[in-house]
């Protein structure tokens, strides 16, 4: 099998990706080791090795959107909403284009988990949300640093939100109705 590398590859979804490789290949083999996936996954994209196919994603860090990565809420740094005092939240963006990937993880005040998973177009036209009846979104770039999103149900105007990374690209800041998360960029070790 042959994989062609998006225009800008993220490194948090190609460690996803050799995680769900690993998974696949354990099925056929129980002691594969992440190793072995990620080798075998920079060997699809035409790499020798998983550090090789890492540091040529790595190299375009700055042809790719400041947005790309994984990031932390800073409670103490942040307005939560009234209605949702979560404990802790992290949020991964990938981009490609104008689709934005929008992985979080909320845990509330009672100590649930919960994850969504959402895709945005910012393209500036209206779309229908994903798996929610009703509501629709519309989202574009205002500039390489700041997002801006307005979610609508029966053409009435049900909630807005801004995503704006700071020229150092450390801080993700989202405003919206309410509310004001502060987010630090996380460790990019790991995986």
């Amino acid at each position: 099998m042959s994989r062609q590398l998006p225009k800008r590859p993220n490194l948090e979804y190609l460690r996803k990706q050799a995680k769900e490789l690993l998974d696949a290949r354990r099925h056929v083999n129980p002691s594969e080791q992440l190793a072995d996936a990620q080798h075998a996954l920079a060997c699809e994209y035409g790499f020798a090795s998983w550090p090789n196919l890492k540091a040529h994603v790595e190299s375009l860090v700055d042809a790719r959107s400041p947005f790309v990565g994984h990031w932390n809420a800073d409670v103490a740094r942040s307005k939560r909403h009234p209605a949702n005092e979560f404990r802790s939240a992290a949020i991964i963006i990938e981009v490609e284009g104008d689709d934005v990937r929008l992985t979080d993880v909320v845990v509330d005040a009672s100590g649930r988990e919960e994850r969504h998973v959402n895709t945005v177009r910012a393209d500036g036209q209206e779309h229908a949300s994903e798996g929610t009846s009703g509501f629709s979104l519309t989202a574009k770039w205002r500039d390489v640093r700041a997002l801006e999103t307005v979610a609508r149900k029966g053409g009435q105007v049900v909630g807005s939100a801004t995503y704006e990374v700071s020229a150092d690209g450390r801080t993700l800041t989202i405003t919206g109705d309410e509310q004001l998360i502060v987010l630090g960029r996380a460790d990019r070790g790991g995986v």
